[in-house]
């Protein structure tokens, strides 16, 4: 099932990390150790942030689509 099924879905759209959250099933925490390159859990593949105010990030909806994709890839060739 595609996570973007049950949300409108523009290429541009910018996500907040809610919505990220939502859309990968994964935890806040997670997302930013995943950003981290210190971290274990550091993923290069994840798309970075863009800086929308002092205090405001967000994601790019079609980088956030392109990475799941890319995971579903990746489990499939490994089958």
């Amino acid at each position: 099932m595609n996570a973007f099924n049950t949300q409108t879905f523009q290429i541009n759209q910018i996500l907040n990390i809610k919505q990220v959250t939502l859309i990968t099933g994964l935890s806040r925490a997670t997302i930013y150790s995943i950003l981290d390159p210190k971290s274990k859990h550091h993923d290069a593949t994840f798309p970075k942030q863009i800086i929308l105010s002092t205090n405001r990030v967000g994601w790019i909806a079609q980088e956030i689509h392109e990475w799941i994709q890319l995971k579903v890839s990746q489990r499939l060739t490994r089958i």
